[in-house]
């Protein structure tokens, strides 16, 4: 395994060690013990959540906030989506830059969002599933999220605006200014 810091400070791009034979592959998608002496952080998670979506469903940007804040790895089980972490930490030096990268299931590279991010992805596939793992549980009334297209951000999602699919919930969510104002 390998972590590599991005330029948002406590975010790491996790590199599995793969190996391939004539039966498939086999890689080890989480170890504690390594991660924690790779990046420095120690984590506990307690929940895994898993999604399945189509081409063009966008995801996010989600965060949880206060005492409900999450820290997550994600990583591809198939197919592939374009995922991106925006920092909201106000004292960071990156506060509102972003973060983006192509997790699939080929190089089956995750990413590691530390608290205080917002989090969402892209599929660029039919049938793509994630999973990641939370160091903190969802929690309904600390849900929030901010539009994905928000001009302050300016995330470059590669898509045609009219192509993405959103939730009428992902719809409805506030600019970075108006959350942030």
């Amino acid at each position: 395994m390998e972590a590599k810091e991005t330029y948002l400070k406590g975010c790491f791009v996790i590199s599995p060690k793969v190996f391939n034979d004539k039966r498939g592959y086999f890689f080890e998608s989480f170890n504690k013990e390594k991660f924690e002496s790779l990046a420095g952080i120690s984590i506990d998670f307690v929940q895994d959540n898993q999604s399945l979506s189509s081409k063009g469903v966008l995801r996010g940007l989600h965060f949880q906030t206060g005492e409900f804040e999450q820290a997550k790895l994600v990583r591809t089980v198939k197919g592939s989506i374009l995922d991106v972490c925006v920092d909201l930490r106000k004292n960071s030096k990156t506060f509102g830059q972003y973060f983006s990268i192509i997790l699939d299931d080929k190089n089956h590279q995750q990413l590691f969002i530390p608290r205080g991010f917002a989090h969402g992805f892209l599929s660029l596939e039919n049938n793509t599933i994630i999973n990641y793992k939370c160091d903190n549980y969802y929690n309904k009334n600390a849900e929030k999220g901010i539009v994905y297209n928000d001009k302050t951000l300016n995330i470059d999602w590669n898509i045609d605006n009219s192509k993405v699919i959103l939730s009428d919930k992902d719809k409805e969510l506030p600019d970075f200014d108006t959350f942030f104002s």
